[in-house]
Formats: structure tokens, sequence, C-alpha cells
């Protein structure tokens, strides 16, 4: 009896995902809820599991293919009752399914393998597949275009010299520079963020206002409690609860901040989920604080921290993804003196925060040196005014400055 194993459902926003590296092979045995290939998808990836325990007896799409929900992936022949399971069946070459029809007259390729042969000029009908059903995979391409390059390699690359890419460059003169191009496909994730920000950039009416926050209170209280906090909780007291807090004690007072705009209405939220971005080495991911403004601050620094490292572990899942209300995002980490934050959609506000350090200010007319940082209040202008928005950031700042009024915005 053949089981299908089909794409699952990813999420409400996610309609497709790139299939990758097939752990098991046509003729292996699988065991129910043991994974055997992984979907990438915008945001996450996703691990598929097998529904029953048997032989794989085909895969329908190979690494690379883009799928949609519930598509056809492969199937299993299950033992039915009375056979042997130890009876290994002829594994399948063909699915009812068009992807998989085989014409002895070409060789089908993945779309890995499509854009490697594109860019080598290479037509993938002369190359022999070594894939399933005599796919051609981008490894195929690569040992077709340099016989002596190895079977695999970490990533889709293909490197040419620049003789074969700029002939206007005389030909000693390319050897003798050995310059190359390395060209690689756009993730699932890098996609997402370029159609992500170009949506932002098209949809709202962006504006940013500045402003700049004394740290001298708060970093005296962190030297002052930090390893008292960390002994009691585990965890260490950093700047995030306290800008997290304050975030939210303004999203009380200016509550457009905290809206969006669907068709014709404004939906203003009385709750406040606050997405915290975390760069990885895939991109920006921005996982969410829930009910932010129900933790105390060692709650919102463990979850914080469990966010930020299951985001770059990629074992980040797609419900802490999805939503939020508000977004803080934090250059000062990577240096950033100032920057004008990209609104994360369909939200209307995110909080930039910067680098501190140490600036000469005017306090009480004398001249004196503090850590300062500066802040940055992206907003959409077409549901939030200038004057909401800077008396917002102020609000943000004030707070900032008196962390002891903090504990009163919960």
């Amino acid at each position: 009896m053949a089981v299908e194993i089909r794409v699952p459902q990813l999420a409400e926003s996610v309609v497709e995902a790139t299939v990758g590296q097939w752990l098991k092979k046509v003729g292996d045995k699988v065991n129910q809820d043991e994974v055997i290939t992984e979907l990438a998808t915008d945001k996450v990836n996703v691990e598929v599991y097998s529904t029953s325990t048997g032989i794989l007896a085909s895969i329908v799409h190979e690494e690379g293919d883009v799928v949609g929900p519930n598509e056809l992936l492969a199937t299993v022949t299950v033992a039915t009752p009375g056979e042997s399971d130890a009876s290994t069946p002829a594994p399948a070459t063909k699915v009812e399914s068009a992807s998989t029809d085989q014409d002895t007259s070409k060789h089908p390729a993945t779309p890995v393998a499509e854009k490697i042969a594109a860019a080598a000029g290479v037509d993938t009908n002369t190359i022999r597949g070594t894939g399933v059903n005599g796919k051609v995979t981008a490894d195929d391409v690569r040992s077709h275009v340099d016989p002596k390059a190895p079977a695999e390699k970490p990533a889709p690359v293909n490197a040419q010299p620049v003789s074969a890419q700029q002939p206007s460059l005389p030909p000693i003169l390319t050897t003798a520079l050995n310059r190359t191009e390395v060209r690689e496909p756009l993730s699932r994730l890098r996609l997402t963020i370029i159609k992500n920000l170009k949506q932002s950039e098209e949809e709202a009416v962006r504006l940013t206002t500045f402003n700049e926050v004394d740290m001298t209170a708060i970093m005296d209280i962190r030297k002052r409690r930090k390893d008292a906090f960390k002994e009691k909780y585990g965890v260490n007291l950093g700047f995030m609860s306290f800008f997290t807090r304050a975030v939210v004690g303004a999203l009380k007072v200016f509550p457009y901040l905290n809206a969006e705009i669907q068709n014709t209405e404004i939906v203003k939220k009385s709750y406040y989920d606050i997405g915290i971005a975390v760069g990885t080495d895939k991109g920006l991911m921005v996982p969410v604080l829930r009910d932010a403004d129900r933790k105390s601050f060692a709650q919102i620094e463990k979850e914080i921290a469990g966010l930020a490292v299951r985001a770059r572990e990629n074992k980040i899942t797609l419900p802490e993804l999805l939503g939020g209300t508000f977004t803080i995002t934090n250059g000062g980490t990577y240096g950033s003196l100032m920057s004008t934050p990209i609104l994360n959609t369909p939200q209307v506000g995110i909080l930039g925060m910067h680098k501190i350090q140490d600036r000469p200010v005017v306090v009480d007319g004398a001249i004196v040196i503090r850590p300062m940082m500066y802040l940055a209040l992206s907003y959409d202008h077409r549901i939030v005014d200038g004057s909401d928005a800077v008396r917002f950031l102020v609000h943000v700042k004030n707070l900032l400055e008196d962390p002891e009024s903090l504990l009163l915005e919960g």
C-alpha cells in the first residue's frame, strides 16, 4: 500500500517552499515520524516527517524544487497485513504527477541546475542526469562544466574566469589577474526580505524622527544590579528589557503607533506583541515577544534571549515570527551610530536603537561627558501624525532616563 507524503500546511502568509536535501533515498526504509527532508520557506525551515513506517518508494520533487502546500513530495510503501516488513519492494520509478513524467528525449533539471546551466551557457538536455528519474542536478551541471571539479559543493556556485564574462579585457591580463565571479541563487528568506522592503516602500508613507537618550541611569542600575539579577533569574540584565518596557509605556499613551490599516479601517490593538529584530547568517528575522506589557524584566530578558538563540540556530518556529504590533531593532550591536529603520509592514512604527557613545552634553549649564544613544522612530504618516510620533519618542526618552518609572508601566 502506497502512502503519500505531502507538503504540510506552512502558514497563512507562506504560499511556497523550496525542497532541501533528502535524508533518505528511494529504496531506503523509513520509520514513522522520521525526518526525511526539509523545506525552506521565506521565514523558517520546516521538517517533513514520514507518516508511516515502510520503504521510500518514490521522490516526486528533488532538492531545489519549489512546492506549495499539500503538494505531493514522495510516497512510502507500507506492508499490508500478512506481508513481511523485511521484504523490500522494488522502488517505484514513476508517480502519477506531471512533474515526474519522463521524456526520453529530454533530461528534466532542477531549478537550481537550470540556473547554473544558464549562467554557464550549457543546455541541460545535453547532460546526463543522475538524480531521481534521470533529473539533472546541480552537481551534474558542475561536473559537466568542469570535470575536475569536486562532485559536491557547499552551495550552488558558478565561477568563471573574467575572460568568459568580460571579453573586452586582454586575455593575457585576465590570466594574470585570475579574476573570478561567484554566483549564487537568492534564498527564500532573502527574496522575502526584498519583497517586504519593496512593499513597505510602496504602501507606507514613511517618515523618521530622531532624538537622543542619556543612558547614565540605566547603565548605573545595570552596574549595581547585574550580579544579583543574574544570580536570581539566571539571565543577564540587558538593555532590551528597559527599551521594551519603555516602548510599551509609550504605546499606551499613543495607541495609533500600535495599530495597522486594514482596507478602509484603522485597527488599534489593545495588546502589545513586540517584534525584536535579530540578525542571522541567513538574514534578518523578527521573532515576536507576546504580551510584553504583562512580563517582568526577567521574563522579557529570558524570552528575548531564547528567541534570539533559536533564530540564529535556525530553530525558530513559524508562530514565533508571525504577527507583532511594533518592532525594535538595535543597529548599535554592529556599531551603527544612526540609521533610518524601515517599517515592518503592516506595522506602522519601528524604533531604532544605536551605539552608546560618550559625548559632551550640557547638564544644568555645565558641559559633562555622558553615555548617549541616538534613537530613530520610523512611522507611517498615513495614520500617525508627526506630533504624535515626536511626542512618542520623547516619552520613550523620558522613561529611559528615569528607569524607576518603568516599574509603573506594567
